[in-house]
């Protein structure tokens, strides 16, 4: 077995994320996002739109300024000419995944989620998913709150003994979308509108059988690609596979010749190598990274490749949070040298950097011209005028004055 030092499998992990693929020269096409998508695999979804939707940030952090409905057009629109990349389903966490992916989410290699305890809802109340569906079926895409007045509806005109609770109707929609039935058609200010999974998915891929082992296999080899070098847990915590389906696929690929098991220096749980990594002898560039985003968002893995220390403090009380509400990690020639703390105001129309720290040893002189060129570029495609410093960490100041 191959033994490779930390700073390799960081090179390796960095590579498969397409931080050295370069950023396109012009604005970014279709082709440019699909290889974002070939190389993360999944975009993770989240509510919180203090700077900017997670799913978005991502594809900025690799191709630099790029027309948002680009995403939005993959995500949730279908033509002839461009068919739909993507589907959202329950994968990391909620998330948008390639479409031709559906079979092996629904394989039964992945475990029901938070919605399986809505099963005994689903129970007492049979016909409401039926109600449920046929709504959806007749009115689709639609919101949560449009299926429940469709419901309220449908019970009035029957009367007596047909009520049922609009928080009922809303757990059994997530329910329907945790368990497939259900997906996003399309979105509207980010409400999800839902669909029935048979007019959003093409019927050859929803038709396609897949075996829970093939599922597996399929899913942590999607993992290993993403990750280039990652132990088992990392593969697994990917899409948030169990224990026991995600050992046996990863036994097969590496009898299969996929997998290659190495060691890296420091780590006590072996390694696995994708073996179509590879591993560039320097990594050079900028991204701001959002929380969200896979290089960073498994905060153990991120300690252990880049000795960065990283917790996300939304639900930390304020005089408690060390570095602020939504703080980006900032990454330059692959290593993650700063950490800035950041809002979009949309009234005033600047990028809010509410506290920008150094992190301990890196070369501030260096940092600090890219990490404001960077922001001002972020500041740029979110369509701000400008970018405005506060007082908050010891890089605000001089920063401050450079984006000024």
């Amino acid at each position: 077995m191959q033994t490779i030092s930390v700073s390799t499998a960081r090179k390796t992990f960095l590579a498969a994320q397409g931080f050295t693929d370069p950023r396109p020269s012009g604005l970014p096409s279709r082709q440019h996002l699909k290889r974002v998508l070939s190389r993360v695999q999944l975009l993770q979804l989240d509510s919180v739109n203090v700077a900017v939707r997670a799913h978005y940030m991502p594809v900025f952090a690799r191709l630099g300024a790029y027309d948002p409905a680009l995403l939005d057009a993959a995500a949730w629109k279908h033509s002839a000419r461009q068919p739909r990349l993507l589907v959202e389903t329950w994968a990391h966490e909620a998330s948008l995944l390639p479409i031709e992916d559906w079979p092996l989410i629904r394989s039964g290699a992945k475990r029901d989620g938070w919605w399986r305890h809505y099963g005994s809802l689903i129970e007492k109340s049979p016909g409401l998913v039926d109600e449920i569906l046929s709504v959806v079926k007749e009115l689709g895409p639609i919101g949560a709150g449009g299926i429940e007045r469709a419901v309220e509806a449908d019970a009035q005109r029957r009367g007596p003994g047909s009520w049922w609770e609009r928080s009922e109707v809303k757990r059994v929609c997530e329910y329907l979308f945790g368990i497939g039935q259900l997906t996003t058609g399309t979105r509207r200010s980010f409400e999800r509108l839902y669909d029935l999974t048979e007019r959003v998915v093409p019927p050859e891929i929803l038709s396609r059988s897949v075996s829970a082992e093939e599922g597996a296999r399929g899913l942590i080899s999607r993992s290993a690609r993403a990750l280039g070098v990652a132990t088992e847990t990392d593969l697994r915590d990917y899409y948030r596979l169990g224990p026991a389906p995600a050992r046996q696929a990863v036994a097969e690929l590496v009898e299969a010749g996929e997998l290659e098991p190495v060691a890296v220096r420091g780590w006590k749980q072996p390694a696995y190598r994708h073996t179509s990594a590879r591993t560039p002898r320097a990594v050079t560039g900028r991204a701001l990274l959002c929380p969200f985003d896979p290089l960073i968002w498994e905060r153990a893995r991120t300690e252990r490749l880049f000795g960065f220390h990283y917790r996300i403090e939304i639900y930390v009380p304020e005089p408690k949070r060390v570095y602020g509400y939504y703080v980006f990690p900032f990454l330059l020639d692959g290593s993650l040298v700063a950490r800035v703390d950041l809002k979009s105001d949309r009234a005033a129309g600047v990028l809010r950097v509410q506290g920008a720290f150094a992190e301990e040893g890196v070369d501030v002189a260096r940092v600090l011209p890219e990490l404001a060129a960077e922001l001002k570029h972020m500041a740029e495609w979110l369509g701000l005028s400008g970018v405005a410093v506060g007082e908050r960490g010891d890089l605000a100041a001089p920063l401050a004055k450079l984006v000024r």
